[in-house]
């Protein structure tokens, strides 16, 4: 982080607690107070059943959601793809048990866990919170937007600027709209978007909140053309920000040749 700082980065993205203190440890050493973390926080954090962390019943979830949620046309469409059983839809293995209605009506916020999580985080280093994470769809598909809510509210009363981040664009982006969220972070790139990358750009040019593109490079494929890449989120997608994955220095580098034949792109330094 000092290296990417040294070189003008001056906002990061903090997906686990390993990042968050490397993230404290940067502001410590530079004494930079303008130095900004996007901290994540997934809503399993904030969802109980029968009394019990949500995340015990994980296989049940997706089993259940698998049942509901995908026709066999599109699990067949997303295999051919190579999507189906990845990191942005299930990357565990389901089992023979659904959830029956009564069962997801039983599901409930948990405010001691969630709360406990949220208390790691503080608004002065972190303003803008990405609140939700895989099982942000989950809870959507299974029709409980409503703790998604409670948990939304919670972080804005602790003095958060909330964000939802989900996985599933299409099918995520309309159903969360309802969400005091200040933005919707999904992953939208020039080759791929969950479920369908031409209804994908459709709906985010519509959608009248801002959006913000997760994995905007491909997993790196889209690396060598940086220039083209951002262009279509920017450009063409009018999307409101990007949080990149670096690996390296010359990753860096080379995202920094593409953006500056964008000078459109390119925030001012903030002060």
């Amino acid at each position: 982080m000092k290296k990417l700082h040294e070189m003008g980065i001056w906002c990061f993205d903090l997906p686990s607690a390993k990042h968050l203190e490397s993230f404290k440890e940067l502001k410590r050493l530079t004494e930079d107070e303008t130095l900004l973390g996007l901290c994540h926080l997934d809503v399993e954090e904030g969802a109980s059943f029968l009394g019990k962390p949500l995340h015990r019943f994980e296989t049940k979830v997706v089993s259940t959601i698998k049942k509901n949620l995908f026709p066999p046309d599109l699990i067949k469409k997303l295999k051919t793809m190579g999507e189906w059983n990845d990191k942005h839809s299930f990357p565990i293995h389901s089992s023979s048990e659904v959830f029956t209605q009564k069962e997801i009506d039983r599901i409930t916020y948990d405010p001691i866990r969630f709360e406990k999580t949220l208390s790691l985080f503080y608004p002065e280093e972190s303003p803008f919170l990405l609140i939700g994470e895989r099982y942000g769809d989950w809870l959507i598909a299974l029709g409980r937007i409503d703790l998604l809510k409670g948990m939304v509210l919670k972080a804005r009363e602790k003095g958060f600027i909330p964000i939802f981040s989900g996985q599933w664009a299409t099918y995520v982006l309309p159903k969360a709209k309802p969400l005091d969220a200040a933005a919707y972070a999904i992953p939208i790139n020039k080759n791929w978007s969950f479920f369908d990358l031409i209804q994908a750009c459709d709906l985010i040019k519509k959608f009248d909140k801002p959006v913000i593109s997760l994995n905007p490079l491909a997993d790196g494929r889209l690396l060598g053309k940086p220039e083209e890449a951002f262009s279509f989120l920017f450009e063409g997608l009018k999307i409101y920000s990007a949080i990149t994955e670096i690996a390296s220095e010359e990753e860096l580098k080379r995202i920094f040749d593409g953006v500056k034949r964008l000078p459109s792109l390119i925030p001012p330094r903030k002060r």
